[in-house]
């Protein structure tokens, strides 16, 4: 062995170094490397291109990755080539800062639509590992022990008929049922079940609550939890009417914090900013946020001191939930197709000066035209969405409304007017009428009256019919799934500017469509009342006229209305006098500070409120008949809010309605005989009550006096003997009885 440098050998003093132990500080002092590769993502359906296009489609592929809040850079991809072509392999490698950054990529990017040709599929680079030497041998799958879920509609089955509502108050929700005395019950009861308020869906499916990180809905029997949407500080929602979507709104833009949770169900950061979001109900999944496009954050006043309310909804929803669309006000109107929410033709409808609109509603018959298309039936077409909208005078265009059929964007109808200052749109709900509510100023500009230009929608091109009114309309209602409306409407001076304890004197007024005139008549005015409130009954012919929101007034008027058809039902009365002579005044009732009012789904009870949300006076609610027979009343402390659970449509179809229509007697018997013998139980169980309480009266009386003793028991006999002779009293009876009576007669 040669000699080491310096004369240092391996063997320094009889010293061995490779005989040192450095275990215990090579374990001290070791570097731990991440050799992890959960952060990186394998994108296999990448186009095919040579290495002068990659640039460009690096830039672009992080852009679209940027657009579903998943945040990369080109610098952290990387393309494999191949040799022999000089191409691309057709797929990607992405190194993402942490591995929730690639779980969140998967989750919004796989099965991308990149391009008309090419779809993303995303996996983690360790799943590729992980399945490279999968043992493909098939094995049969156990299969999964089957869990019966809650029927979301079984209160529908209630053996009774019975239907439901809730009230909120104080910190308390209760569900309820409502029938006969006997049969009102509470069905569920939960302490701060919302932060702020519920709301039911339009068929009553589910209960929704708002709380401060988002809504939750509930449903079923247990009233267990069905769905949660993550928007903080939210305010209002609105769903569409078959409750596949649900729209929320907040007034503070949305911020998606460093950290936050991703994926399909939260916010990402492109969506910051915004106010309104729309989520798919039955996956929780977030479809599009949009910001809020009116001055209710805090924009300016309208000239006249007081900042504008924001329009609530602020997505409208066509009847069949395949579109919602927005306005852009002076702008366009936005449409986007469901569950996409893309822009139809990927573009807006351009309309100089638009103020709003509303889609037509799908009436019974349009239902069952779409069922027989969709069966295939010859010559059966579904019937498209009609948008209703006005534009104000601009310069020396006069005020326009105009009906559009769409997705074709066909114009059905346009009507001109003039000497314009607002316009309210109002479709019967079953698409048959169109009342557009002009409010219209004189030339001066100093007073205000108005018109009604009433659009026949079934028929033949849209004939319009103008309703020439003399005062100002307050309020305006169509009869549900009926052919007349009522209005309120007045001339008071005091209208507007009202302030404490000024009551502004009103007249209601009902119209009817004459069949064999073709036009919408006056039928009856009740002048002289305090009325601003319209309450039709969901079945139609009963409706309530109510002084709502006033401390001072607070009358209700129940009213028939049953009227505009000969004892056939194939016609209008004849004679003239007699048009409207029929409608009927039921009852007069009166619920002190009542704040709103809302028929049952069966059109047969009125419920009144006096919410602590408007004032503090003698809160609480009351229930009524259709007569104005008040059935139920309570007064609570910290009443909040009442809501009947809506009904589903029907379904039976027409020939079974009237099979049961016709059958109506044979039914009511039965009823009667189910009242009568729950009257009967009610009385022999109130019989047998008394009975027992009797029996155990003398058996109390029976054991005090054996336990008494003897000598106590005589005296107390001899006592009572005693009383009983000291209280019997002698009474001297005279009586004067006349034996014989001659009468003489003197002659003088």
């Amino acid at each position: 062995m040669a000699p080491a440098p310096n004369g240092v050998g391996p063997h320094v003093n009889g010293f061995d170094e490779d005989d040192i132990d450095y275990s215990d500080i090579d374990a001290k002092y070791q570097v731990e490397y991440d050799e992890g590769l959960d952060n990186v993502v394998v994108v296999d359906g990448v186009p095919v291109i040579d290495k002068s296009k990659a640039e460009k489609l690096l830039t672009r592929i992080a852009k679209e990755f940027g657009k579903k809040g998943s945040q990369v850079r080109a610098d952290d991809m990387f393309i494999p080539w191949d040799e022999k072509t000089g191409k691309s392999k057709g797929y990607m490698f992405v190194d993402f800062k942490t591995a929730d950054d690639a779980a969140y990529a998967i989750g919004v990017m796989h099965g991308y639509q990149f391009d008309s040709k090419h779809r993303f599929y995303l996996n983690r680079f360790t799943e590729i590992e992980k399945y490279a030497n999968l043992d493909e041998t098939y094995h049969e799958p156990e299969p999964e022990p089957y869990t019966q879920k809650e029927h979301l509609r079984a209160w529908l089955g209630d053996p009774q008929g019975r239907d439901q509502y809730v009230t909120y108050r104080g910190d308390d929700v209760e569900i309820n049922w409502h029938g006969k005395p006997s049969q009102c019950e509470v069905a569920y009861k939960k302490v701060n079940w919302t932060d702020l308020y519920v709301s039911w869906s339009p068929l009553g499916t589910y209960l929704a609550s708002l709380h401060r990180p988002g809504v939750r809905l509930w449903g079923g029997s247990s009233w267990s939890h069905q769905q949660r949407f993550a928007h903080p500080l939210v305010r209002l929602l609105d769903f569409s009417p078959n409750e596949n979507y649900l729209v929320t709104w907040s007034h503070d833009p949305i911020v998606v914090p460093e950290g936050a949770q991703q994926g399909p169900q939260f916010f990402s950061p492109e969506d910051e900013g915004n106010n309104i979001a729309v989520w798919d109900v039955k996956t929780g999944n977030l479809l599009r946020t949009f910001p809020s496009t009116y001055p209710e954050q805090g924009g300016a006043d309208d000239g006249t001191g007081k900042k504008p309310q924001m329009p609530w909804p602020a997505l409208k929803w066509s009847a069949d939930d395949k579109y919602v669309a927005r306005v852009t006000p002076g702008q366009q109107i936005s449409v986007y197709e469901l569950p996409s929410m893309g822009l139809v033709d990927k573009k807006s409808i351009k309309i100089e000066g638009v103020v709003d609109f509303e889609w037509c509603p799908l009436g019974d018959k349009d239902r069952e035209e779409d069922g027989k298309a969709a069966a295939g039936a010859k010559g059966k077409k579904a019937r498209q969405n009609l948008l209703a909208f006005w534009t104000p005078e601009v310069a020396n265009q006069p005020a326009r409304v105009t009906v559009m059929e769409f997705p074709s964007r066909q114009i059905m109808r346009q009507k001109n007017l003039f000497n314009v200052t607002e316009c309210k749109l109002y479709w019967q709900n079953q698409g048959d009428f169109l009342c557009v509510q002009v409010d219209r100023h004189t030339k001066t500009k100093k007073s205000i009256f108005c018109n009604l230009e009433i659009f026949r929608v079934r028929e033949k091109d849209f004939p319009v019919e103008v309703v020439e009114l003399k005062d100002t309309v307050v309020n305006f209602s169509w009869e549900p799934k009926g052919e007349r409306f009522a209005l309120v409407s007045s001339n008071d001076p005091n209208l507007g500017n009202s302030g404490p304890g000024v009551t502004i004197k009103t007249d209601v007024s009902f119209y009817a469509h004459d069949r064999s005139k073709g036009n919408f008549r006056l039928l009856k005015t009740l002048p002289g009342r305090t009325s601003n409130t319209i309450r039709w009954s969901p079945k139609g012919r009963h409706v309530v006229i109510a002084t709502v929101g006033s401390t001072s007034k607070s009358e209700l008027e129940f009213w028939d209305l049953d009227f505009n058809h000969d004892d056939s039902g194939k016609g209008p009365v004849k004679d003239k006098d007699e048009w409207g002579s029929v409608i009927q005044h039921l009852g007069t009732a009166d619920h002190y500070a009542v704040t709103d009012a809302e028929w049952d789904p069966s059109g047969r009870y009125l419920a009144t409120s006096a919410s602590a949300w408007r004032h503090t006076i003698e809160n609480g609610y009351a229930i009524w008949d259709f007569k104005g027979t008040e059935l139920a009343k309570n007064i609570l402390d910290r009443f909040k809010q009442f809501l009947w659970r809506p009904r589903p449509r029907t379904l039976l179809s027409k020939e079974q309605q009237r099979l049961i229509r016709r059958n109506l007697k044979e039914y009511s018997r039965q009823f009667d005989e189910e009242d009568a013998a729950e009257e009967s139980n009610v009385s022999a169980e109130l019989v047998a009550q008394r009975k027992r309480l009797v029996d155990e009266w003398n058996a109390w009386r029976i054991r005090c006096r054996d336990e008494m003793p003897a000598a106590l028991r005589k005296k107390s006999g001899e006592g009572k003997k005693k009383q009983e002779e000291e209280e019997k009293e002698e009474i001297e009876l005279w009586v004067d009885e006349v034996i014989e009576q001659i009468e003489e007669e003197i002659v003088e």
